[in-house]
């Protein structure tokens, strides 16, 4: 099975940062692409930014060049720095991993628990 743990969510004031962690663990053979999605109340969830094991980043347009994605393969653990945050930011944000249990296998989609982001003044 493949755990995913967020953390890093927070209260924050509009124009301010956070950085969000995840880190997959358990018993697995690669974790391939990783994600970042957010829903907030009312909404459906959305892809706020993806990367794969290369480091080929994709992002929302709401987002660009105001959150970063990265990783660091070697800690299955994915980053997103959030810069110059906006009330519309304000969303429980999920980490998301397609992981592969065995060598054999195909990837499976796995779900963080969730993380609150909250931009208010």
């Amino acid at each position: 099975q493949v755990q995913l743990v967020e953390s890093g969510g927070g209260l924050v004031q509009p124009g301010e940062s956070l950085r969000l962690s995840c880190t997959a663990s358990g018993t697995f053979f690669r974790v391939n692409t990783m994600a970042w999605y957010r829903q907030s109340p009312g909404k459906q969830r959305e892809l706020v930014a993806s990367i794969t094991t290369a480091g080929s980043a994709n992002y929302a347009d709401a987002v660009k060049g105001r959150f970063t994605i990265s990783r660091d393969n070697a800690k299955n653990t994915v980053y997103l720095q959030m810069n110059s945050l906006e009330p519309e930011d304000t969303a429980v944000y999920y980490c998301h991993a397609n992981a592969r249990r065995f060598s054999y296998t195909s990837g499976l989609i796995y779900w963080g628990q969730g993380t609150q982001v909250t931009v208010s003044s």
